[in-house]
């Protein structure tokens, strides 16, 4: 199995002058969930190289695992330096897409026209599409069959209680559970920070940083379910 990995390339956090990019537990967890069960990943960015990791995340008190995990692996560190660029890579080379939060895919991803048509060409092509946290939003545009991707579906993102709770709903560029229910999508959610993920036919969302892990693990499953049939 081939796995496509897609974090931001953006490091701006709207005017706060903060940076901002991807979440590091939400490339780690994944990223090992997949390797560890034998899948080959290639991650890649709008950009290429290395993509910027958003500081917040890294700071002690958001430390996990898998966090650890991969600062002390030379490996995982030098694929994560050298991305590929998101407009090299083909839906045909692989078997399902993963979209790795934080709030950098907000500005970048969410409007990239390579990020929306990869997302159709995947979809179109009964291959499943898996995002959590943030990265649900980078769906916004993304269509199928003429209408939202998300209409229709059961799914799960950043909430707004969650954003409300960083501080940063009047930052972001759009809110991902307002947005997703604009959409008709039919938004389910779980208490703020818990792990909670959604797998709706090819589509799979989960809600937030401590959902990488069970949203990753649910790709497996619905890919192994949709080996057998």
């Amino acid at each position: 199995m081939k796995i496509l990995m897609v974090l931001t390339s953006h490091d701006t956090l709207g005017n706060t002058g903060r940076k901002t990019g991807f979440w590091l537990e939400e490339f780690a967890a994944p990223y090992y969930v997949f390797t560890d069960a034998g899948v080959s990943v290639t991650v890649a960015s709008p950009k290429g190289g290395q993509p910027p990791i958003d500081p917040k995340s890294d700071e002690p008190d958001n430390q996990t695992p898998a966090q650890t995990r991969i600062k002390a692996d030379p490996a995982a560190l030098k694929v994560l330096a050298n991305t590929v660029k998101l407009d090299s890579v083909s839906e045909k080379d692989f078997d399902t897409i993963f979209y790795s939060g934080g709030h950098g895919p907000m500005w970048d991803l969410a409007e990239d026209p390579v990020s929306i048509a990869l997302i159709e060409a995947f979809y179109n092509a009964d291959k499943p599409v898996a995002t959590v946290c943030h990265a649900p939003g980078v769906l916004h545009h993304v269509k199928y069959k003429g209408e939202p991707i998300v209409k229709g579906k059961r799914v799960t993102g950043f909430t707004n209680e969650e954003e409300e709770e960083v501080g940063l709903t009047k930052v972001v560029p759009f809110l991902v559970e307002d947005e997703l229910k604009r959409l008709g999508g039919t938004f389910e959610k779980v208490a703020n920070w818990q792990p909670f993920t959604i797998t709706d036919g090819h589509l799979i969302t989960g809600q937030n940083p401590a959902s990488s892990t069970v949203t990753a693990k649910a790709l497996l499953t619905l890919m192994a379910t949709l080996q057998k049939a």
